[in-house]
């Protein structure tokens, strides 16, 4: 799989300075890691955004300085303006392609169920991620798991369902849900109706049953 690429600058302006570079569409960034003294780096918005998109935050980055050469590294971390949750700083943690690293990998829902196509059920995803370790070459940039398998509301998807690489072990519990359906308030009320009824029907029948005894 090949890399995605970003391009950085070094970074000269530091502190409340900063604000004039994203005014300007640029972001502020540190690069750290591996014993570096952290290096004030600087992004372009729009690439760091396109980057994010088709790869993910989590992505491994062959990550361009200047003219310099490439380095390997990941976003350690993201600051966001609190209300439009925008991109305001970026951390970037260096990696050795040798060590082995622990790792958050987004879980990306994939299929059709037919709890929600055909019973009007909303898909419940409680856990976006899970963490993995093993080599930055062996990453998975996501996991997908197939929704398919929810066919009822009693199904349920758990961590170890997962189809994980061979190569990277699994830090996070096997047993914690990930995604399963909700049935929709007419669902649960139609049912209500139905277990009511049910018992109102069976009461003179036991009734006449317990009188002939």
């Amino acid at each position: 799989m090949t890399r995605p690429t970003l391009t950085v600058q070094p970074r000269e302006i530091t502190g409340k300075d900063v604000a004039r570079l994203r005014k300007q569409g640029i972001l502020p960034a540190v690069l750290f890691g591996h014993g570096q003294q952290s290096e004030p780096i600087q992004v372009d918005a729009k690439a760091f955004e396109t980057l994010t998109k088709s790869a993910g935050r989590h992505a491994l980055i062959d990550l361009k300085i200047g003219g310099g050469r490439t380095r390997q590294a990941i976003v350690q971390g993201v600051q966001e303006h609190p209300v439009r949750r925008t991109p305001l700083h970026i951390d970037f943690h260096l990696v050795k392609m040798t060590e082995e690293m622990s790792m958050d990998v987004p879980l990306l829902p994939i299929g059709t169920s037919v709890a929600v196509e055909k019973h009007n059920g909303t898909l419940l995803q409680t856990l976006d991620h899970v963490r993995l370790r093993g080599l930055p070459s062996d990453m998975p940039q996501t996991i997908e798991f197939d929704i398919s398998v929810l066919d009822s509301f009693d199904a349920v998807i758990h961590v170890r369902d997962l189809h994980l690489p061979a190569k990277v072990t699994l830090h996070s519990d096997p047993d914690e849900t990930v995604a399963h359906v909700q049935p929709s308030r007419a669902e649960v009320e139609r049912e209500a109706v139905i277990a009511t009824t049910e018992a109102t029907e069976g009461a003179p029948a036991e009734a006449e049953t317990a009188s002939e005894s």
